[in-house]
């Protein structure tokens, strides 16, 4: 059996030291709409003062306006660029994807077959859809309010522009799943012939975190960050309401089941704070980046 004197000691600290950050998973981050990977630089160094040596990575993929590209052209971009760093990482790796991201990893996940993502943090994503007039809407439809944007999303060239792919209106529920080729497919609402393959696929995360708040003032409605979504009357039916947790068409249910959904609920953030603060991170976040 080994021995060690107490000169030896700082040598046995500085080994254990090293040992604990070689542990850490690495994190990839991927942006919202309207931003890039210049305004993670917070969330950043949140991980790395915490967990030192994380190896963390932000695509700079489609930042700022780029960021309206149709999200299945994104998703395939995103998908050449963290397939192979994925498979770099042995222990496996986390996703922490904010608003936009959130759903384009929310993509990545069901069809990437061999990933091997341990915890997929969604922070403030539209996860079940997006319906309210916000600054980021009028940014690309400065004369239409919600109710009338569904004419132009609800159409092929609508479906050119990310938004309207997740544009998701309760009064107009026939043509969203006519004719949004994105949010339904995922999230199981019109079945295909991957349906099953991407349930899979989705299912081999350890651990889903779905991170959100009343007051973040762009997501709408802000249960959407938690897979809930308004009904025809704009009352909200929360996650274990909606249709497709309870058929479990991609695994929602089955995960929550067996105990790997994290719901953190935060007041007082405004969506392009989530990020930036530091009660977030600690509180929702931090605990699942080991």
């Amino acid at each position: 059996m080994a021995h060690f004197t107490v000169r030896s000691l700082p040598f046995v600290l500085l080994l254990c030291s090293s040992r604990s950050s070689e542990a850490y998973r690495p994190v990839f981050i991927v942006h919202g709409l309207f931003d890039g990977p210049k305004q993670f630089k917070t969330l950043t160094n949140f991980i790395q003062k915490v967990h030192p040596g994380t190896q963390v990575t932000i695509p700079d993929l489609y930042p700022d306006v780029l960021s309206v590209w149709p999200l299945w052209t994104q998703v395939k971009v995103f998908r050449s660029k963290l397939e192979p760093l994925l498979k770099q990482a042995e222990e496996g790796a986390h996703l922490l994807c904010f608003s936009q991201g959130g759903v384009i990893c929310r993509a990545l996940l069901s069809v990437m077959p061999s990933h091997n993502v341990h915890s997929f943090i969604s922070l403030s994503a539209p996860l079940a859809g997006q319906y309210g007039d916000t600054d980021y809407l009028k940014k690309i439809f400065p004369k239409y309010l919600k109710k009338r944007i569904y004419k132009v999303c609800y159409s092929r060239l609508g479906q050119e522009l990310s938004i309207c792919q997740y544009w998701n209106d309760p009064h107009h529920r026939n043509k969203y799943l006519k004719y949004n080729n994105f949010l339904p497919r995922i999230n199981g609402e019109i079945q295909h012939n991957y349906t099953n393959v991407w349930r899979e696929n989705f299912m081999k995360i350890k651990k889903l975190v779905l991170v959100g708040g009343p007051d973040d003032g762009v997501i709408t409605p802000w249960q959407s960050s938690q897979f809930g979504f308004y009904n025809i009357n704009e009352n909200v039916s929360t996650m274990r309401n909606r249709e497709y947790y309870r058929s479990d068409v991609f695994g929602l249910k089955t995960l929550d089941t067996r105990g790997d959904v994290s719901v953190c609920v935060q007041s007082g953030v405004g969506h392009v704070h989530w990020h930036q603060n530091y009660s977030v991170f600690s509180s929702c976040i931090q605990q699942w980046l080991t």
